[in-house]
């Protein structure tokens, strides 16, 4: 992925959901102008949620979903339905599809409810109005109602003009690291390259670190942990900050001088997705694990694992180490997100790179009110190495 590509996380994303035959297919493919869904008058042809990447002026850069029925049946329509109620935890903003001929059904209801729950912004489009839509149910209250054709295409440009109204652009965007920085200032990124390393390229974190630090007109350094020394050695200036990937925080942290910032990329993510102050609280459950309590270990994306890959093997490692205790460790990864969370003692998740910041928050709204304590990566590596407080000093 090239700098100027904007990221999936970092896109708004837009969920279209509705029963089925509402017209939701139909209506994505109006508002993309392209046929990026399959359409049919046979009921759930949409089987699994279809993402479409585009440019939504003036919203930016966006990903609208479009989700299976919320009233299919049977142990496949089950499934589907799920995908959709996960799609739903993406939504930035939701669009509720309605079959203009037969009205707001229990399922409709049922979502709008959710909606206003979550605070996800949305509003009710009215679909098949090219043949008499007439509405005589009650309007929903603070959702705004629009009418609109898929098939002739009236009421779709006013459909896009209202979901930028729904969801302004921000006046200010938040920053990842450039808002600790002034111009000038030196960074460096700490950045292994070993067998887990992606071949010819960086990672996400680390693309997106060194756009923030251009864009604030500092100057970033990238370096192995294996010429760190050398490079601190030979520096006029001592770097404002140093940024190193969480699995060298001991070796990093031993030869970063006192005074000199040190944090890790799955820190700031932390604090980039809103989620630094929880988990640094939940870091503490790990002192009160015992044996065969459950451990979850989310990983927001999915890779190929090495044979000493962080998640899998290194971390549930360095707890039992750290603990002395054998707890069970169960693992997820990618859009995967256990529904009932009660039965784990502690969850740790990755930076959440790969999540835009509502599916993030989503999980952290979820792990509060099953009562479990959630930690980030870089968190409970910096707290199990004794560095937990030198690692969010950038932040105090």
């Amino acid at each position: 992925m090239s700098l100027n590509q904007t990221p999936s996380s970092e896109r708004i994303h837009i969920g279209i959901f509705g029963k089925r035959n509402a017209g939701k297919s139909s209506i994505m493919n109006a508002i993309t102008d392209q046929e990026a869904s399959l359409v049919s008058d046979v009921k759930g042809t949409t089987t699994d949620p279809v993402y479409k990447a585009m440019e939504l002026l003036p919203l930016g850069p966006v990903v609208f979903i479009d989700t299976p029925g919320l009233d299919d049946e049977g142990c496949l329509g089950e499934l589907r339905v799920k995908k959709s109620r996960e799609a739903l935890g993406r939504a930035d903003l939701a669009i509720l599809v309605v079959d203009g001929l037969l009205g707001i059904s229990g399922e409709d209801l049922k979502l709008i409810k959710e909606l206003k729950e979550q605070g996800t912004p949305a509003l009710i489009v009215y679909n098949k109005c090219d043949l008499g839509v007439t509405v005589s149910e009650p309007v929903i209250e603070e959702l705004p109602v629009l009418f609109v054709s898929a098939y002739t295409g009236q009421g779709i440009r006013m459909l896009k003009e209202r979901l930028a109204e729904l969801l302004p652009q921000k006046g200010r965007e938040k920053r990842l690291v450039g808002d600790l920085l002034k111009p000038l200032d030196f960074v460096i990124l700490v950045v292994p390259i070993d067998k887990s390393a992606p071949k010819g390229r960086l990672i996400l974190p680390q693309q997106q670190a060194i756009r923030d630090i251009l864009e604030s007109g500092a100057v970033s350094i990238a370096v192995r942990d294996t010429e760190l020394k050398e490079t601190l050695d030979r520096l006029e200036q001592k770097p404002k900050l140093v940024i190193t990937d969480s699995q060298v925080f001991d070796k990093v942290n031993a030869l970063v001088p006192k005074g000199v910032w040190l944090t890790s990329f799955s820190v700031l993510f932390a604090r980039y997705k809103g989620s630094l102050e929880q988990a640094a609280a939940g870091v503490r459950a790990l002192e009160q694990l015992q044996d065969k309590d459950k451990v979850l270990i989310c990983e927001g994306c999915t890779h190929h694992r090495q044979c000493e890959d962080i998640g899998t093997v290194k971390l549930p490692r360095w707890i039992r180490e750290h603990t002395g205790k054998q707890p069970e460790f169960v693992f997820s990864s990618g859009g995967d997100f256990p529904e009932d969370l009660k039965e784990y003692r502690l969850i740790i998740h990755c930076g959440g790179c790969m999540l835009q910041e509502r599916e993030m928050k989503n999980r952290l709204s979820r792990a509060v009110k099953a009562g479990v304590p959630m930690t980030n990566y870089g968190i409970l590596i910096a707290y199990i190495k004794g560095i937990l407080e030198r690692s969010l000093e950038p932040f105090l």
